[in-house]
């Protein structure tokens, strides 16, 4: 019996730590390299490709993100075919892969307006504009309350205005609490491409990053 039993959970016990060799392999097998990049830094021999940048990126936000094509909570053709494959294990391998890379930077980043960085930082109050520090950090790096919360410097600035674009229309209504869709109601076409200009031209440093549950 105890070696049927070792024999079962062998399998099990090579998946019980992410691993990102294991990750880059199975991201291949996806595809996923062809929309963002074989490191995650974005198809950057396909200028029209906006997807988004991963590398670096929070690997809990990597599996939330693929877990809500899953079920729908967030949708996009690709996206929604591509998730419905994998399983639990594949989710930290993948998000541990591009984790683990040195973290996003843009070649494309907008014009940066004037009003951005205060804007992020401090929000808007006439206009009841959260801060968007309090969530994703002064620095647009850090942990500021809310998990998972992406890491934005450096992420492709057309990537951020559609997805701006799209919490503000309900296109997307995924993150905790709603928050994103309250923020960017209150956002002007203005403010939108002075924010996404602003993020992705940040050089974020490349903290370590923790292991996706």
């Amino acid at each position: 019996m105890l070696a049927l039993a070792t024999t079962v959970l062998a399998p099990l016990a090579a998946h019980a730590a992410p691993d990102a060799l294991r990750g880059r392999l199975k991201a291949e097998a996806e595809r996923c390299q062809e929309c963002h990049g074989t490191t995650g830094q974005g198809n950057t021999l396909d200028p029209t490709n906006t997807a988004a940048r991963l590398a670096g990126q929070y690997p809990d936000y990597i599996v939330k993100q693929i877990r809500d094509f899953q079920t729908g909570a967030r949708s996009h053709v690709v996206m929604n075919n591509v998730a419905r494959h994998l399983d639990d294990a594949d989710l930290a391998d993948i998000a541990a892969y591009f984790a683990s890379q040195p973290a996003m930077r843009t070649e494309r980043a907008a014009p940066r307006a004037s009003e951005a960085p205060a804007l992020f930082v401090s929000g808007d109050a006439e206009r009841d504009i959260a801060a968007c520090a309090s969530c994703h950090g002064a620095a647009a790096s850090e942990r500021g309350g809310r998990a998972p919360t992406p890491l934005i410097e450096g992420q492709d600035p057309d990537y951020l205005t559609r997805q701006l674009r799209a919490w503000r229309a309900g296109g997307r209504s995924n993150s905790d609490g709603g928050v994103m869709n309250r923020v960017a109601r209150r956002l002007s076409d203005q403010d939108i491409e002075a924010l996404s200009g602003y993020l992705s031209g940040l050089q974020p440093p490349n903290p370590s990053r923790s292991p996706a549950p």
